[in-house]
């Protein structure tokens, strides 16, 4: 008795398991939105599904001081794509905190509010995803949209397998890449070089350079690289001038002390101590400021 009882018991538990399998499963496909249906997505990888962002926090263009260049390229580069004309990959690289990130955001939001409908959409996809692109591409290639595939961050956890899946889509193999697809990253370090890599190849055999000639050719397949460097005190002054500016926060206030004195306890002067700053203004003045 206490037998039949104990295999009712696991029937029923594996009836309980297979209702919640299949009911995520069906919450899954149903997270799925239509390309057409937002401007941005986040690429969830263990679904392989879309999903929809209404609003993007990023700054408008304007605000990004003392990176020109970098902004005036980027932004040439996507309105080309956005036209539907010849458009490169790209890798901004560079100091920490100078605002990679962020241009990307604040070129695609530029775009959209020129372009509208036809303005590409900006898709997010995780570094720990990585191996995972060739299935986003399929996803993309045959949408009637252009995509921008964005991976903040870049790196490599497993390094086979993360190389060819990037290769996949700055090369495209055999099959090409999709022409409705390009793809911006962001790194701290040029050459997508992990630290784990570097420390290696210093204590490695006869010839050391080997272990890394394949993450730098991998980086040389980006046509656009645009560097970012440590800003120096009166670009650091105008990007908090800005910021106040734009949020009515300047008031009558001696703010410059103030903000030298921040960037003096940080150890570094950069777009992200610049924002932290004028964050900290806002609350003492009991306001609230976001992009």
């Amino acid at each position: 008795m206490a037998s039949t009882q104990d295999s009712t018991r696991l029937i029923a538990a594996i009836e309980r398991l297979t209702d919640a399998l299949d009911a995520q499963s069906g919450k899954t496909k149903n997270l799925q939105q239509p390309l057409d249906s937002a401007n941005a997505f986040v690429f969830e990888a263990d679904g392989m599904y879309l999903r929809g962002i209404d609003r993007v926090s990023a700054p408008d263009l304007a605000l990004l001081k003392g990176i020109d260049r970098a902004k005036r390229t980027l932004l040439d580069n996507t309105r080309r794509f956005a036209a539907g004309a010849s458009a490169n990959n790209a890798l901004l690289w560079g100091a920490r905190g100078m605002g990679k990130s962020t241009l990307i955001k604040a070129v695609h939001a530029a775009v959209v509010a020129e372009k509208a409908a036809d303005a590409p959409a900006l898709v997010e996809i995780h570094r720990e995803d990585i191996a995972a692109l060739p299935g986003l591409l399929t996803k993309l290639r045959d949408a009637d949209r252009n995509f921008i595939v964005f991976c903040d961050d870049l790196s490599f956890n497993n390094p086979d397998q993360d190389f060819k899946a990037l290769k996949s889509v700055l090369e495209g193999g055999l099959e090409g890449r999709p022409e409705n697809v390009i793809f911006y990253a962001t790194s701290n370090r040029r050459h997508l070089l992990p630290r784990a890599m570097m420390e290696q190849e210093s204590a490695t055999g006869i010839h050391p350079n080997e272990s890394m000639d394949e993450t730098i050719a991998l980086s040389d397949r980006f046509g656009l690289w645009l560097g970012f460097h440590p800003c120096d005190q009166t670009e650091y002054l105008e990007m908090i001038e800005g910021y106040l500016a734009a949020f009515d926060l300047k008031g009558n206030i001696d703010w410059r002390p103030a903000a030298l004195e921040w960037a003096k306890t940080r150890g570094n002067r950069s777009g992200r101590t610049a924002w932290q700053f004028v964050v900290s203004v806002a609350g003492e003045l009991g306001k609230r400021v976001r992009f």
